[in-house]
């Protein structure tokens, strides 16, 4: 088979075709006859690295530890706000870096070693600092997670895209998803039963922090060696960022199914305002413990092992824009479920359901948006959508934390169930699914 760039390849059939369809030809004939291994590659990865990462997402361990060592909601919003920040700008960097070049891996790579670096920084904090120097150096380790984690969401996307077919896509995440969340659910019970609640080598929260960064380092390392990355047949030319910037409104405008959903997922990233005070509220209605913690953020997680198999098949065979609906829906109910039922057993189911509910959207938001547009913008695409994720998610937990303080939990919930309720009529009445219209992604 010839490298795709060469001009003239043998098709399917066998006749040779030259030009852009020839390495066409040759771009789809790499990504079959390199899906096995690419597959595997990718569920590894996500396995390992959403085992980790979901240690630190999940709304039980960090905001309890911020709130542990600062006593403030204040703070617990600033860390949640500071890591949206640092999500907002870095998508559009790492999108113009990234969109013409050939081969995306390297900065897969070195993206995702920083953000697991910012971990370890998180995790050799507590060990080594205390009061005011270990919160606000806390506060900067999380502000550069962000940073880094909102850089490697356009890597990581980009890869995907190129190297597994779209009607593959959704069961890749939902095994990988899956898997990865039945490892998270149970490390994250023993976490907080035996490491944060026995205080595992003097700070149970760094021992935590420390077990992400293996897992997700060890998930990069596999990906980095089983990977075999295609040149895509098309590319655009190196642009500087502001140029970019400047077409991003005719990027939004050229889809305005693509512009709705962009609106969707603002006010859905919005919503987030009431995630790091889901577990302080329900600490002002029973006791919490580490065992508690655990339990809680089994699940949290543990949701993930069960609905992603459903999310993932469910968006190959009908489009993710119902697992979009579905998985809204459940947030609102699992959210008003947690305000107005007190029994211990509520709150899990409620828990069970916000995990559930977000690992939908999650996979949701980040699959469709592969499918509008064409591949060559498929990057500043990417970006867009997590730089718009990230403003509209900045100051909401920020704001949150001051109205948590002032107005209590219930006010914070409230505006929460606004913003995903006008997500999901906008999600209905006006977003259409992109799939089976799409250009080569």
């Amino acid at each position: 088979m010839s490298e795709p760039g060469e001009g003239k390849v043998e098709a399917p059939e066998g006749a040779p075709i030259e030009g852009a369809e020839g390495r066409e030809a040759a771009y789809e004939r790499f990504i079959w006859d390199n899906l096995r291994s690419n597959y595997v590659g990718n569920f590894v990865h996500g396995m390992l690295g959403m085992t980790g990462f979901r240690l630190i997402n999940a709304p039980t361990f960090l905001p309890a530890y911020l709130h542990l060592v600062s006593g403030s909601n204040t703070v617990v919003g600033l860390g949640l706000a500071l890591q949206q920040v640092g999500g907002i700008i870095s998508p559009l960097l790492a999108g113009s870096s990234i969109e013409h070049r050939s081969k995306v891996m390297p900065a897969a790579v070195l993206l995702g070693s920083l953000a697991r670096m910012a971990i370890l920084g998180m995790a050799l904090a507590g060990w080594f600092l205390k009061d005011r120097a270990l919160v606000v150096t806390l506060l900067m380790f999380i502000f550069l997670f962000g940073v880094f984690m909102g850089a490697q969401r356009v890597a990581f996307s980009m890869l995907m895209a190129k190297v597994i077919p779209v009607r593959l896509r959704g069961r890749l995440q939902a095994w990988r998803n899956a898997v990865g969340g039945l490892i998270a659910a149970l490390l994250a019970y023993g976490s907080g039963k035996y490491l944060i609640g026995a205080n595992v080598l003097g700070n149970g929260y760094s021992t935590t922090f420390v077990l992400a960064f293996i897992l997700t380092s060890a998930g990069l390392w596999f990906l980095q060696h089983q990977i075999r990355e295609p040149e895509p047949p098309t590319m655009r030319t190196p642009s500087k960022l502001r140029d970019r910037i400047k077409d991003l409104p005719a990027l939004i405008s050229a889809d305005h199914a693509y512009g709705w959903f962009l609106l969707v997922q603002m006010f859905a990233a919005s919503a987030r305002i009431a995630t790091p005070f889901y577990i302080l509220f329900v600490a002002e209605r029973m006791h919490v413990d580490g065992a508690v913690l655990g339990l809680l953020s089994l699940a949290f997680l543990g949701a993930d092992t069960v609905s992603n198999i459903v999310w993932g098949y469910l968006g190959d065979r009908t489009g993710f824009r119902l697992v979009l609906m579905l998985s809204i829906g459940a947030w609102i109910a699992s959210t008003v479920m947690l305000m107005t039922l007190n029994q211990p057993v509520a709150v899990f189911l409620a828990f069970f359901g916000l995990g559930a509910a977000q690992a939908g959207y999650m996979m949701a938001s980040q699959t469709m948006i592969l499918e509008f547009g064409h591949r060559d913008d498929l990057a500043m695409r990417i970006a867009i959508s997590a730089t718009a994720e990230g403003i509209t998610a900045t100051l909401g937990p920020l704001l949150g934390g001051a109205v948590a303080d002032l107005m209590g939990y219930s006010v914070v919930f409230g505006a929460s169930l606004g913003l995903l309720a006008s997500a999901l009529i906008l999600l209905i009445v006006v977003v259409r699914d992109p799939r089976g219209r799409q250009t080569p992604v």
